[in-house]
């Protein structure tokens, strides 16, 4: 049986080494691009909010052209107060963000930032601790302003109970509806347990659906 020399035991370890380092270093190339190809997915996931008003601005650049917009008045604790146009569809939270954001005193407990909004919607966001106005609602108007009816759409629960025959439990059956169902007419707000054809009558003409 032959054996190796000495000098040819050491030339076979060392090529063996070079062909370990060579895999080595192949398998962590490989590794490194998996993790940046990773990296560079979860980054993509992150939702940047400068981004979301590009997105949103490029929006409204595209409805206007559709005349698919609307205008609404926002005040209160926001950055940047004034009218806002929105797409159609839009809700609070969107134009929260064109005016800037919420402030850190915004009363977040009194808002409700995933409402659909309407054209000619005043929103109102209350600072923490603040004293509203009846008369005005913290995310749209309660009245309409050229009738002096209450919206049932916006109203609250105690302006529900200034009009006739509704008393507090009635006006919180009203606003459960309201939130699983819009007011489209005021005729369905007789769809409400306990407003019977006699009660609609004497309530319809203090109340609106716009």
């Amino acid at each position: 049986m032959d054996y190796f020399t000495k000098k040819e035991q050491i030339v076979i370890i060392l090529l063996i080494l070079i062909i370990v380092l060579i895999s080595l270093f192949n398998f962590l190339k490989k590794n490194d691009s998996l993790i940046g190809k990773k990296i560079d997915e979860e980054n993509k996931e992150k939702v940047d909010p400068e981004e979301l008003i590009t997105e949103l601005e490029e929006q409204l650049e595209d409805d206007v052209e559709n005349g698919e917009i609307i205008m609404v008045h926002i005040s209160g604790e926001v950055y940047n107060p004034g009218l806002v146009e929105l797409p159609r569809d839009s809700r609070v939270i969107d134009a929260v963000n064109l005016a800037g954001g919420l402030k850190k005193e915004a009363d977040l407990d009194r808002i409700n930032l995933a409402k659909k909004l309407e054209d000619e919607e005043k929103i109102y966001i209350p600072k923490v601790g603040e004293d509203i106005n009846p008369v005005e609602n913290f995310v749209d108007m309660q009245y309409d302003n050229s009738s002096g009816k209450i919206n049932i759409n916006m109203c609250t629960k105690e302006e529900l109970m200034s009009l006739p025959g509704i008393g507090e439990v009635l006006a919180g059956r009203i606003l459960e509806y309201r939130e699983q169902n819009k007011f489209k007419n005021i005729e369905d707000i007789k769809n409400v347990s306990g407003i019977g054809e006699k009660k609609f009558e004497s309530i319809k003409e203090l109340i609106t659906t716009r």
